[in-house]
């Protein structure tokens, strides 16, 4: 069995928390193909251009690759939130700067992306609502502001209780039915 395709069956966090001699590179090189069409979608949600989004992009991934080091795995799904934690905080740089930081990508020598026209399409399609948006949109007022802040904006019940002003457990039964009328929704629609 070849490497990679053993690398597939690894779960992120242990890609990032893999520091065998010899698997840095390919476990981050999977690490970043699940992720890649993710964060520039996320990107082409925030900013005017698919450039623009590419660049942010690799800056966040050069900045991962970087500081991997530092990940520590706090259950399924921690690696997600940690890597979009790296894309805001690469965002909000840029808009404070007016500019796309990217020191990190040059500290470790990678390349700018230079991005062909299908490229350009291909990420600015990524920027567009899909189908979990949609169908987002379409859930009723509170349950549409419980799964955002909690699952978008990765906010602890406690605290979006406190905003909505309900109990903890209103928040989770909220979350709960809307992720499921998601679901169930992608299904109807596949």
């Amino acid at each position: 069995m070849s490497t990679a395709h053993r690398l597939d069956a690894w779960s992120d966090e242990t890609l990032l928390c893999e520091q065998a001699a010899g698997l840095a590179g390919p476990t981050f090189a999977t690490f970043y193909a699940r992720h890649e069409r993710g964060v520039l979608a996320y990107f082409g949600r925030r900013v005017a251009t698919p450039e623009l989004a590419a660049d942010l992009a690799a800056e966040t991934f050069a900045q991962a690759l970087a500081s991997r080091h530092r990940f520590r795995a706090r259950g399924e799904g921690s690696s997600a939130a940690w890597l979009y934690g790296i894309a805001r905080n690469v965002l909000a740089r840029s808009l404070r700067r007016g500019r796309v930081e990217d020191r990190m990508r040059l500290r470790l020598g990678l390349p700018r992306l230079e991005l062909d026209d299908d490229a350009i399409a291909l990420v600015a399609g990524l920027g567009t609502p899909d189908g979990a948006e949609a169908a987002l949109e379409r859930l009723p007022a509170e349950h549409r502001a419980a799964v955002w802040a909690r699952i978008v904006d990765e906010r602890r019940y406690p605290e979006i209780a406190t905003e909505l002003r309900c109990s903890e457990a209103v928040v989770r039964k909220r979350v709960s039915r809307g992720l499921a009328a998601i679901r169930r929704d992608l299904e109807e629609s596949a």
